[in-house]
């Protein structure tokens, strides 16, 4: 098997006639993965045994602002962008324009329907079923993103990009929810939560509408499209290492200062992903991705990374296993519960919860090396 092209890919190098990885995009989707596979409950875990509030920053905003964990899920969605113009690079050339639509029309197909089993599909009920989550907007964002890369050249791309952000920006101010007025962008008071609350049938996560809901999709595809860009510029065969390095941080700070600017006027919010939102963390993902460049292919500094590396070549793989095989409980029963109390009485209060979450990051990182050295990678 091979390596996904979602969220994994393969890039020419400038400096080479040959083909190689840019290995720094797979470190930085292991980074981003990271996070999710067990360091999240690992730093709530240590909030609670030196009562420090780190737990705060790696908890979503409840509605207006930004935390660390806000930037996790756009970093996937910019990600992708990215990847998108080496995998489908390569499609265009062997296949054609054809052949590309085809493959992404399959691939968004597969990981939208690997997202509805993801939360359980109906085995619950039809009434449980979840048609839109993480999986599910990674795959609309995949598609959508990918024809625009197909069908249209750079100035159709910006248009393109432009006519969400600016579209969905338009929508959200300017168009009334019946009874409550237009520009109100309060929670359950906004169009996008609207919207879901009279379109978005079955289950929606927070009780009538969804963080993943139907209007706030739009803006994420932007944020795909904004991760073609950057692609690019990592492609581009006449720009040198510190060009491409440079463009990537400049863009990311205006990216970053353009969405503030923005956000006085429609606010920072991840919950109906505002285009302020798309900016600000799009922005920060530039940055992160230059870093990671820099130090990785670059300066060829590796080592520090390889776990990173590991996770990133099967971020599908690992989200899902997570659902799969609920490492939690595993955990727990592996480390017997008296075991937890009694080190919460020999060292501190939460010791136990701590050592538990240890495992459970522990064994997502045992997963993915096993993976990786056996050459196992999700293809879909």
């Amino acid at each position: 098997m091979q390596s996904t092209e979602i969220l994994t890919a393969a890039s020419p190098s400038k400096n080479s006639s040959n083909t190689k990885r840019i290995v720094s995009l797979d470190a930085l989707r292991g980074f981003d993965m990271f996070w999710i596979i067990g360091m999240e409950g690992v730093f709530h875990a240590l909030s609670k045994v030196f009562n420090y509030p780190l737990i705060t920053q790696l908890d979503h905003v409840p509605w207006k602002g930004l935390h660390f964990y806000d930037f996790i899920f756009p970093l996937f969605v910019f990600i992708i962008g990215v990847s998108l113009v080496f995998s489908l690079g390569k499609t265009l050339e062997k296949d054609g324009q054809y052949g590309a639509t085809l493959k992404v029309l399959k691939r968004g197909l597969i990981l939208y329907i690997l997202g509805v089993i993801y939360y359980g599909g109906m085995t619950q009920g039809i009434d449980k079923l979840r048609l839109v989550g993480v999986l599910q907007r990674l795959a609309i964002c995949y598609t959508v993103a990918g024809l625009v890369f197909i069908c249209f050249k750079t100035k159709g791309r910006i248009i393109s990009c432009a006519f969400l952000l600016l579209g969905y920006w338009a929508i959200m101010t300017f168009v009334p929810v019946p009874g409550i007025g237009a520009g109100n962008f309060d929670e359950g008071k906004n169009l996008a939560n609207y919207v879901d609350r009279e379109f978005l049938p079955f289950r929606k996560w927070d009780g009538d509408h969804d963080p993943e809901g139907l209007l706030s999709t739009i803006p994420a595809i932007a944020q795909c499209i904004l991760g073609l860009f950057a692609g690019l510029l990592l492609k581009n065969p006449i720009l040198t290492d510190r060009k491409k390095v440079r463009w990537l941080v400049i863009s990311g700070v205006v990216g970053i200062l353009l969405g503030f600017i923005w956000g006085m006027q429609f606010p920072i919010i991840k919950k109906i992903w505002t285009s302020s939102y798309v900016l600000v963390t799009t922005g920060v993902s530039a940055i992160l991705l230059a870093i990671f460049y820099q130090i990785i292919d670059v300066w060829n500094q590796r080592k520090w990374a390889t776990p990173f590396i590991w996770i990133g070549c099967n971020a599908i793989t690992l989200y899902l296993a997570m659902a799969l095989f609920e490492h939690g409980k595993f955990a727990t029963r592996f480390l017997w519960e008296p075991s937890s109390e009694w080190l919460d009485h020999r060292f501190t209060e939460g010791f136990g919860h701590l050592v538990i979450e240890l495992l459970i990051l522990t064994m997502g990182l045992l997963l993915a090396r096993l993976l990786y050295q056996r050459k196992i990678f999700l293809r879909i």
